[in-house]
């Protein structure tokens, strides 16, 4: 079976939740009995579900990604900013209404239909987080704003509108660090190879 019950999922069983940090994230500190009796645990962080797009412009053969300052990432290693594919967390509304919201806002492009990649967990060792991914055609007529996201969520987002052949050099030579955007990138060269010269990663 595939499904949770397929897992032992029924034989496993909460024992114990409680809240330490209740703020734009929550983290939980949970306590699970196993299927053998095995008692265990672990700090979850809990935010919710994300949606992420890469928009792509198929007469052009350019994607639409931004820039902008992450903190995990500089306290790690100092990186001042990482390049992304657009994303956002699924407030209110639907995964495919997020990803229009965010792609309007981060860089002022206006989506219609999304293809659906996946909805994948993203870190499913710590954080309750389900990425759903797309890809979305646009057009340049379809850039009808500046982006750059919101100032009062002081987000000071870049826009980066890169060829396709320069994005996939990019992945191929590990050069994206970003994991979602790694995996849009590779689903747009799986599913549309044309746009890159019928190569392939």
């Amino acid at each position: 079976m595939n499904g949770p019950e397929g897992r032992g999922a029924a034989e496993i069983a909460i024992a114990a939740t409680e809240t330490l940090h209740q703020g734009w994230m929550r983290v939980r500190r949970v306590t699970v009995l196993l299927s053998d009796g095995v008692r265990l645990t672990r700090e979850v962080e809990d935010h919710g579900e994300a949606a992420c797009v890469l928009p792509y412009d198929a007469g052009r053969k350019t994607a639409l990604l931004v820039r902008q300052f992450r903190l995990p990432p500089f306290l790690v290693d100092r990186t001042a900013a990482t390049l992304e594919a657009i994303a956002g967390i699924v407030e209110i509304g639907s995964s495919e209404a997020c990803a229009r919201r965010e792609a309007q806002e981060e860089a002022g492009v206006r989506l219609g239909d999304l293809e659906k990649v996946a909805t994948a967990w993203s870190t499913p060792g710590m954080s309750t987080e389900r990425v759903h991914l797309f890809l979305a055609r646009y057009r340049r007529e379809d850039r009808v704003g500046a982006g750059g996201g919101l100032d009062s969520e002081a987000e000071r987002i870049t826009v980066v509108e890169m060829p396709l052949v320069e994005l996939a050099a990019a992945a191929a030579a590990g050069g994206i660090d970003d994991l979602k955007t790694l995996a849009l990138v590779q689903a747009l060269m799986l599913r549309h190879p044309e746009l890159f010269g019928g190569h392939n990663l």
